[in-house]
């Protein structure tokens, strides 16, 4: 028996995003991306996902009524 570690991954849109730091809570990572894809910021978050040896975490737009 092998115990292999799964490593995170995260996905916005069709974009695969690389898991900037093992150590860092999704909300942490959220911010750190936020940087980049402001949507992000405000997105919600929905997995793990277990698909192969990667846990994936989906960042979805938050769909909101401007007003």
């Amino acid at each position: 028996m092998t115990i292999e570690t799964m490593t995170r991954e995260f996905r916005y849109d069709s974009v695969r995003l690389p898991d900037p730091s093992p150590k860092l809570s999704i909300d942490e990572v959220r911010t750190a991306f936020s940087a980049t894809y402001p949507e992000i910021a405000t997105a919600v978050v929905t997995g793990p996902e277990a698909i192969g040896n990667k846990l994936v975490y989906h960042f979805a737009k938050a769909i909101g009524v401007k007003g």
